[in-house]
C-alpha cells in the first residue's frame, strides 16, 4: 500500500507540474514521458470532459509508476481505500485578508505607530544636533 500511495502521489504531481510546464514553456521542453502522458491527456480531452481525462491520465501514470517502484500485480485503486472523492486535488491559492483589531477601525482611527515613530525619530535628533554642536 506504501507504494501505491507514492505512485499516486508522485503521478498527481508530476502531471500537474508537466501540465503547467507545457503551458508555460510548450511541451516540446518536456522529457519525453512526459509528452507521451500529455498526448495520452489530449487524446482523452476529445473524448471526455476535462477532469475525467485528468483523472484518467494520472490513472495511467499511476500504473506505470506502480510498476516502476517495484509494486506487483494490478495496481490497488488507492482513492477507494482513502475514501477520498475523485476530484482535482489543486486548491487556488488565496490570500488571507488582514486582521484589524475592531477598537482600531473606525472612522476617527488615527495611525499610531507612525506618530510614535515620529516622536523617537525626534530624540535621536535632538540628541545627535546636541552632542554635535557642543
Amino acid at each position: 500500500m506504501l507504494i501505491a500511495r507514492r505512485a499516486d502521489t508522485k503521478a498527481r504531481t508530476d502531471f500537474a507540474t508537466w501540465k503547467m510546464m507545457a503551458k508555460l514553456n510548450g511541451a516540446s521542453a518536456l522529457p519525453a514521458e512526459a509528452q507521451t502522458f500529455l498526448a495520452s491527456y489530449r487524446s482523452f480531452l476529445n473524448e471526455m470532459k476535462e477532469a475525467e481525462a485528468t483523472e484518467a491520465t494520472i490513472n495511467l501514470m499511476y500504473r506505470a509508476y506502480y510498476a516502476e517502484m517495484g509494486g506487483h500485480g494490478t495496481p490497488p485503486d488507492i482513492r477507494a481505500h482513502l475514501n477520498e472523492p475523485v476530484t482535482d486535488n489543486v486548491t487556488a491559492f488565496k490570500r488571507p485578508a488582514p486582521q484589524r483589531s475592531k477598537a482600531k477601525n473606525g472612522p476617527n482611527a488615527k495611525p499610531q505607530l507612525p506618530v510614535a515613530l515620529i516622536f523617537a525619530c525626534l530624540v535621536v535628533v535632538y540628541v545627535g544636533f546636541r552632542y554635535f554642536w557642543r
